[in-house]
């Protein structure tokens, strides 16, 4: 489980400097200043995330099933949310209207909220 957590994490991280770089250098041509804020918003969480991914699958001190449950709400979370996000920034450029799914990216964020809050709940109830 840690491998395919480190290596989550890892192409997490990867993907959101390959994003954030196309943000800053692609999107500023396409797309208004609102959506490329939004835009950085998705890369910033999925950031953060990727990180966090990397110290849940090197952190020693907590079970594996622990970990598992992490792992999914973090994935979820960074799918939805940021993903939700990236898709809505590119709706002025396709005749597809992603608005439809916005109620994803509040979803996507609960998820990671769990991550965090079940990472928390471990480290209190745990020895």
């Amino acid at each position: 489980m840690n491998r395919t957590i480190l290596l989550t994490g890892i192409v997490l991280g990867l993907l959101a400097v390959i994003l954030g770089a196309f943000g800053a250098h692609g999107l500023e041509k396409l797309v208004e200043k609102d959506a490329i804020e939004t835009y950085e918003v998705g890369v910033r969480y999925q950031m953060y995330h990727a990180l966090f991914l990397l110290f849940v699958g090197l952190w020693t001190g907590i079970a594996e099933k622990t970990k598992r449950r992490v792992f999914i709400f973090v994935l979820i979370g960074v799918i939805l949310f940021s993903g939700s996000i990236y898709l809505l920034t590119m709706n002025d450029l396709t005749s597809f209207d992603f608005k439809i799914i916005g109620f994803l990216t509040p979803i996507g964020g609960v998820f990671m909220i769990l991550g965090w809050v079940y990472s928390g709940y471990h480290i209190l109830t745990h020895k």
